[in-house]
Formats: structure tokens, C-alpha cells, sequence
């Protein structure tokens, strides 16, 4: 294991398939970091680094996407939100594509999901080994991927949480605070992309009403922060404290993309992309 080295994964929905192609060829090389911090779709993806399951991100991601209770665009009208999360965080990891909870207890590296409070739009971050069972984990990474009207408020330890992406989109400064000296951090965005600011927030405003008055807050400045933590990943690539590794190029995927055929090119791409840095990154995180 790489110790003081941390694994960084960005959000972004659907576009979670890059960031599993990423992981699998890591899985497959057997590089394994003590430190995994992950958003919404990214933790996702961390939880079967974590178990060490290859092949299953590519079942959950690209696979589960075309049954028909995965995304339902209902969801957006009856507010049980656009992805099926029940399904998602439920019948996929006990049932369909089930996962290695005891593998998951086991393993010796820190696993962090971010959420945000929407209460104050502050950034939480648990610590997803502190759960207390298999049931609150998957509510962990619930609350870690529900994204306003994409999916419902998650209730956790007294808190209403939301996605992390509203408050801290890419948690690599959160991973250098906690010690890490290497920090790898995957975005499913190419470089070169800056967020703009969000549309329709009064629309957003109306719906979290004033009890939830922090989330929107988050929204409304969520692309400020954002464009500022890529200038601070810039410069952290000059010195050493951080290696980027994002699509190399941009095949325009949805946030709730369903056509199969792009996600399995996106997961592709990450794969492809992680062989072809591999040697840079194992000679970046083997020099302390």
C-alpha cells in the first residue's frame, strides 16, 4: 500500500464510466493508496476500489443504466428525484450486482465521502468506516450522490444532506489537509473545462425553500469554488502534491446518460487513459 497518497474522485454522474475505467485498471495493477476520498458518483466508484471487486463498476455504471428503473424521468415530477436511488443504493449491492461488504470492513484504507449540509452549504465529511452498519454506508453514499431534483434530501445523524458537489466538487485540498504528501486526483471533466454558473436557481431556491436556504447558497456559488480549486490543482501539479489524470477527450456525455454504447466508450477511455499514465504515476507516487 502507498501510504501519505490519496485518491481523489471527482462527481458528475453517468460520467462516473470514466472514472470506473480509471479504477479498474488500477485494480488490475493492484496499486492500492491508503487514502480514497470520493463525491457522489466518485464514491460510487471508490466503494468497489475499496472492495477490490474488479469488473463490478462496469456492471453498476454501464450495465444496470438501461433497466428501466435506474433513471426514470418521472422521477423529476413526483419528487423521488430522477434517479432511482432506493434501486441504486438497495437492490444493486444486495441483489443484482451485490457487494463485498466484508471486504469492504477489512481493508485498511480511509474511505471519505463528501456531502453538504443544507443547513449551513457547508462540505461534510464522513468517514464511511464509521458507519454503523451495511445499511447506513449505502445511506452514506446516498446522501453523497443526491444532487438537487436528480434525487430527494437524505436524513443522516440529525443532518439533511445533499451531494457533495455543491460544496466541494473535488476534495483534493480536503486530502492534502489530512496528510497526504501524493494526491491522484481523476476528474471526469477534460482539462480545460470551467464551470459557468448554475441555471435555473430560483427554480432550485423555490424547491429546498428556506430550511435548505445553504444548499442553494452552495448552488449559486458552487462554479466559483470549483474553477478555483482547478487553479489550485494547477499549481499543485508544479509542486508535486497532486497528479491529474482526466478525459483526454470529451465524448459528451450526459450527466444521466442511458446510451450504453457511449458509457462503455467512456469507461474505455478511462482505461485506456490510466494504461497509458501508468508508468508517470507509479514513478510519481514511488518517490517520497
Amino acid at each position: 500500500m502507498y501510504l501519505e497518497t490519496s485518491l481523489v474522485l471527482e462527481g458528475g454522474g453517468m460520467r462516473g464510466a470514466y472514472t470506473a475505467g480509471v479504477l479498474q485498471y488500477l485494480l488490475e495493477k493492484k496499486v492500492e493508496v491508503s487514502y480514497v476520498i470520493g463525491v457522489s458518483a466518485g464514491i460510487c466508484q471508490a466503494a468497489s476500489y475499496v472492495s477490490k471487486q474488479l469488473g463490478r463498476n462496469k456492471k453498476t455504471t454501464i450495465e444496470m443504466a438501461s433497466d428501466s428503473r435506474y433513471i426514470r424521468y418521472k422521477g423529476v415530477f413526483d419528487k423521488t428525484g430522477l434517479f432511482n436511488m432506493d434501486f441504486i443504493f438497495d437492490e444493486i449491492p444486495n441483489n443484482l450486482v451485490k457487494y463485498d461488504y466484508d471486504a469492504f470492513w477489512k481493508s485498511k484504507q480511509k474511505m471519505i465521502a463528501v456531502a453538504t449540509d443544507c443547513k449551513t452549504g457547508k462540505p461534510v465529511y464522513i468517514n464511511c468506516h464509521q458507519a454503523s452498519n451495511n445499511k447506513e454506508l449505502n445511506n452514506i453514499f446516498k446522501a453523497s450522490s443526491s444532487l438537487p431534483l436528480f434525487a430527494p434530501v437524505v436524513s443522516f445523524r440529525g443532518m439533511s444532506l445533499l451531494d457533495g458537489g455543491l460544496s466541494d466538487s473535488i476534495p483534493v485540498n480536503k486530502a492534502i489537509h489530512d496528510g497526504n504528501k501524493k494526491n491522484i486526483v481523476i476528474l471526469t471533466r477534460p482539462r480545460g473545462y470551467r464551470k459557468k454558473p448554475a441555471k435555473g436557481l430560483k427554480l432550485y431556491k423555490r424547491l429546498l425553500g428556506k430550511d435548505y436556504s445553504g444548499a442553494y447558497k452552495a448552488m449559486e456559488t458552487r462554479y466559483l469554488h470549483y474553477n478555483k480549486t482547478l487553479d489550485h490543482l494547477e499549481a499543485y501539479q508544479k509542486n508535486g502534491l497532486a497528479f491529474v489524470i482526466a478525459p483526454s477527450k470529451d465524448l459528451k456525455i450526459k450527466r444521466a446518460e442511458k446510451n450504453q454504447n457511449k458509457l462503455e466508450a467512456l469507461y474505455q477511455l478511462g482505461y485506456n487513459d490510466m494504461k497509458s499514465k501508468y508508468d508517470k504515476l507509479i514513478n510519481y507516487i514511488g518517490q517520497y
